[in-house]
């Protein structure tokens, strides 16, 4: 074998669009319970009209080099406990995103934007219902 053939080093590279990194977060973080919808900006609103599902709605990702910053916009569900479901959240999207992509997660700041009393009322709504039938 010469001497130039033993030197030979490849630089291969492998580059992972930001979407693809949101998309495995919002999936992740729209799995936990509690947590009713992820919250978009109006390129997600837009995506809605056109009848497009945005997996990735609520999710900012900047990669620099092996490292991930992921910031997650949600809604939560009245009642619950927003700190457990937050630290969930930061858990989950996290060995999802470094699983899957070998990326270094190194943030996940999740913005609570609001709680959603929907259910809660119609549960309430429900149970008064049943109640009134008896």
């Amino acid at each position: 074998m010469s001497e130039s053939e033993k030197k030979t080093v490849h630089e291969d590279k492998i580059r992972i669009a930001n979407e693809v990194v949101a998309t495995i977060a919002g999936i992740a973080a729209s799995e936990v319970e509690n947590v009713t919808s992820m919250s978009g900006g109006l390129a997600d609103g837009i995506a809605n009209i056109l009848g497009r599902k945005n997996l990735s709605k609520g999710v900012k990702v900047e990669v620099t080099g092996k490292e991930a910053v992921i910031d997650i916009n949600i809604i939560v569900e009245y009642g619950c406990r927003i700190h457990e479901v937050a630290k969930e959240i930061q858990s989950k999207v996290r060995q999802a995103v470094e699983g899957m992509t070998g990326l270094n997660v190194v943030e996940v700041n999740v913005n609570v934007l609001g709680v959603n009393t929907e259910t809660t009322a119609k549960k309430q709504a429900e149970s008064e219902e049943l109640t009134s039938l008896k």
